[in-house]
């Protein structure tokens, strides 16, 4: 009894003192073979998906490699993914982006790279120039051999032009061969050739930039086709042809210039509104003018007096936008009859106005282009004050005197705006713009916002969508949606979905919106050629945005004739490692497998733990304890 009372204290004290008990373990770590395999639409171009497939599994069968390395394999196009199975149908390569997420993966571990490619990239940085840590093994598979090739390798145009202006095209075209070789470039739209050019190329002079312009003669989305004609022994002719389409605006706004007088700021607002070509001025003396202001999105009304009853009367029918300049012929009290939201107790002296421009005007862009320094507008003596919701753009300064009076105003109410110059003497300051800056680009500008703000009709919608005109069949469609609540604030609770139809097939998919940020996003994939058109809608809101898109046949992936050997190599060259053919598996095996750097590393883990974590002590106690008070209990101890 009394051993069995000192081991059961005993191992209890232990576990009250409860000591840490530390072991020692050896881990060893193998190095990583990371294989990153091309399936994009190239491999099967080039006929090399079943090549591609079988040095695969050479490698992750190998007993050597297996022994030796921890195989991963990866499987990548425009994205990168744990190898699953291959499909060969990604419609883009990024080998950097492989490369560099590889490299993330491990990094500060010994990990050699094979890539299985034919390395031709579409998208992404050029990988030739990528820093990585580890050896990269490149195997090439694809032709190698070099065939004459033209294609065109770049083509840049604006989105956007204006109904009969000229909007240039600019075109790269490439050459591949040894030998003198013409040929003709054509752009062509509807079936019409609209431009053509013949080109010379040779082995040394094998780029030319072709530039155009061409004139936008229909309003609306215009596609058009470029083309270079293909040469004897080309045997790739699919990056022959780019499409491209341009939106074409017809937005030309008209402005009338009505007045009671005339004067020199006449011809100033005409030639500063007019300096955009968008644009045209009509001026007439407010009792000859017959026809409608309907057909203007702009009235001036210079010095308005009692002749010009009939024309504000038209204004706040048709709730016109105007702008009214005032000055020493202008009749006040008409003015203040008519309740336009702006009055004056005007007397009949004059005053010279100097402008003071304010740094909080918001309602559009507009730098200071040193009003200040310009000559005093003339305008009748008096009060002015404005009832009406408004945004002051300059303020009166009477003889260095500043004040809280706007010189220029702009007002906006029930979807009319309309603004106010109290002073007379416009052509003067276009005078003193060309003189401080030799040009007449900045007074002109600022008339042209001015003008902008007021011709603009166009209302702010809760639903925009970012939709391309263009697209080709191997991009992924990515379309972006944003849509306001009723105060015109970023809604994060609506769901939101875009139905597209083909519309020469009339198949119609649907695809949901996700919540990203601020904003709503969606991706499309596998539309074939064609002309779509499209509805993002609002569930559960009467709101819809219609548009359409066209998916062109332009497979990226096959616009190569020939694997990239040459850049695989200097790949292979920077990072320390070899590059290797497709019928090189056993070599590329024996070059890694030989190679030193790649060892198992082994490290020392010190585990500790605690002795209460060892419940056999527990329960050894509990059954010392049992048994003595058994003991006891027998020879009637207890």
């Amino acid at each position: 009894m009394f051993v069995l009372k000192t081991v059961s204290l005993f191992l209890l004290l232990l576990l009250l003192i409860n000591p840490a008990i530390k072991n020692v373990e050896n881990e060893n770590t193998k190095p990583v073979l990371a294989v990153l395999v091309d399936d994009s639409k190239s491999i099967s171009f080039f006929k090399e998906d079943k090549s591609i497939q079988e040095f695969l599994e050479a490698l992750q069968k190998d007993k050597s490699i297996v022994e030796k390395f921890n195989v991963e394999a990866f499987s990548f196009g425009n994205k990168i993914t744990l190898l699953d199975s291959l499909s060969f149908l990604d419609g883009n390569t990024n080998v950097y982006k492989a490369i560099s997420t590889v490299n993330q993966l491990y990094e500060g571990k010994i990990a050699p790279i094979v890539v299985l490619s034919d390395g031709n990239q579409t998208v992404g940085n050029d990988y030739e120039f990528i820093n990585a840590k580890q050896k990269i093994y490149p195997v090439v598979f694809g032709d190698t051999v070099l065939y004459k090739d033209l294609k065109i390798s770049q083509l840049n145009v604006n989105k956007y032009s204006y109904i009969k202006n000229k909007f240039p095209v600019e075109v790269l075209l490439n050459y591949e061969g040894k030998e003198n070789v013409t040929s003709q470039f054509s752009i062509v739209k509807k079936g019409k050739t609209i431009f053509t050019k013949k080109v010379q190329f040779s082995a040394t002079n094998n780029s030319k930039t072709i530039t155009t312009n061409l004139t936008s003669t229909k309003e609306g989305l215009q596609y058009y086709t470029a083309s270079i004609r293909k040469i004897e022994g080309e045997k790739n002719t699919k990056n022959n042809t780019k499409s491209f389409s341009v939106e074409v605006i017809n937005e030309q706004t008209k402005v009338l210039v009505l007045t009671s007088v005339l004067h020199p700021d006449l011809g100033a607002l005409k030639k500063s509104i007019e300096s955009n070509k968008q644009r045209s001025v009509s001026v007439f003396l407010v009792d000859e003018f017959k026809n409608q202001i309907n057909d203007y999105q702009l009235i001036i009304l210079y010095q308005p007096n009692n002749s010009f009853n009939k024309i504000i009367n038209d204004i706040k029918t048709s709730n016109s936008n105007y702008f009214l300049i005032s000055g020493a012929n202008s009749d006040w009290n008409f003015i203040n009859k008519n309740q336009l939201g702006i009055s004056k107790n005007a007397l009949r002296q004059t005053e010279n106005y100097g402008a003071l421009f304010s740094n909080s005007f918001l309602t559009f862009l507009q730098k200071d282009i040193g009003f200040n320094q310009f000559s005093p507008l003339k305008d009748q003596f008096g009060e002015v004050s404005i009832s009406r919701e408004h945004q002051t753009l300059l303020f009166q300064n009477i003889n260095g005197l500043e004040t809280k009076q706007p010189l220029l105003a702009t007002l906006e109410i029930n979807n009319q705006k309309s603004a106010i110059l109290f002073g007379e003497g416009l052509w003067r300051w276009r005078s003193a713009s060309f003189l401080n800056s030799n040009s007449f680009q900045d007074f002109d500008t600022f008339i042209g916002n001015l003008v902008q703000y007021l011709a603009s009709t166009k209302k702010r919608n809760r639903l925009e969508v970012a939709v391309e005109n263009l697209y080709s069949d191997a991009s992924v469609i990515d379309i972006s949606a944003f849509y306001l609540d009723k105060n015109y604030q970023f809604d994060a609770r609506a769901s939101l979905e875009i139905s597209v139809t083909n519309t020469g097939t009339k198949k119609v998919i649907k695809v949901p919106f996700s919540l990203m940020n601020n904003s709503y996003q969606t991706e499309i994939e596998n539309l074939g050629p064609g002309d779509y058109s499209y509805t993002v809608s609002v569930i559960g809101q009467q709101i819809k945005k219609h548009g359409k898109f066209k998916v062109t046949e332009n497979q990226i992936e096959e616009q190569f004739t020939n694997a990239n050997s040459t850049k695989l190599l200097k790949l292979a060259e920077k990072t320390g490692g070899k590059l290797y053919f497709k019928d090189e598996v056993d070599k590329l095996k024996k070059e890694i497998l030989a190679d030193k750097s790649f060892y198992t590393t082994q490290k020392s883990i010190i585990r500790e733990q605690s002795l209460i974590d060892w419940k056999w002590v527990l329960f050894t106690v509990i059954t010392l304890f049992t048994v003595e008070w058994f003991v006891r209990k027998y020879y009637g101890k207890i």
